[in-house]
């Protein structure tokens, strides 16, 4: 049996990690250079990513914007968008943590989420392997947020599967 500690982990943290055959100073450039962000995260097939901005550093801002490509399913997320009287997915926050090469962590604050204006937070761990870099994705402060915590888990693996496609290219 989890214990109530485990429960509320569990409804406010998704935790998704991959290894990539490429450096952790690889990865992190990807991670924080905007130029590369777009060119990666706008290969997601859902979605059609118009704005990928990143002041990479403690304090500095970041942004995406992005519509949902045509014939594409957004399910409860999607709904939740346009509930919240959005036609265009964005997401927004600050750097909180930045240490190169290992650790990147923004405030996520999404348009789809049914609180919109409570943040989140995602922070990305970089740690050498003899491969490459094992990154981890932690997304949390999603208590409130039960329809997007569940749309997370597939939605990270997804992004990790992107970045790692960019890397290993």
């Amino acid at each position: 049996m989890k214990s109530s500690k485990a429960l509320l982990e569990q409804d406010e943290v998704v935790v998704v990690e991959v290894e990539i055959a490429a450096p952790p100073e690889r990865v992190f450039q990807a991670l924080t250079d905007a130029k590369q962000l777009f060119a990666w995260w706008g290969k997601e097939p859902s979605v059609e990513l118009s704005v990928f901005e990143m002041d990479a550093r403690p304090g500095g801002r970041w942004r995406f914007q992005c519509k949902p490509a045509a014939g594409a399913s957004h399910g409860a997320v999607g709904e939740q968008l346009r509930y919240n009287g959005a036609q265009e997915f964005e997401a927004h926050g600050e750097v909180l943590e930045y240490v190169p090469p290992r650790l990147l962590v923004w405030s996520w604050v999404a348009n789809w989420h049914e609180h919109p204006a409570h943040p989140t937070t995602v922070r990305w761990d970089l740690t050498p392997t003899a491969k490459g870099t094992r990154v981890r994705v932690t997304h949390s402060d999603l208590m409130q947020e039960p329809i997007s915590r569940k749309d997370y888990e597939s939605g990270w693996q997804g992004v990790l599967r992107l970045l790692n496609q960019f890397l290993e290219k």
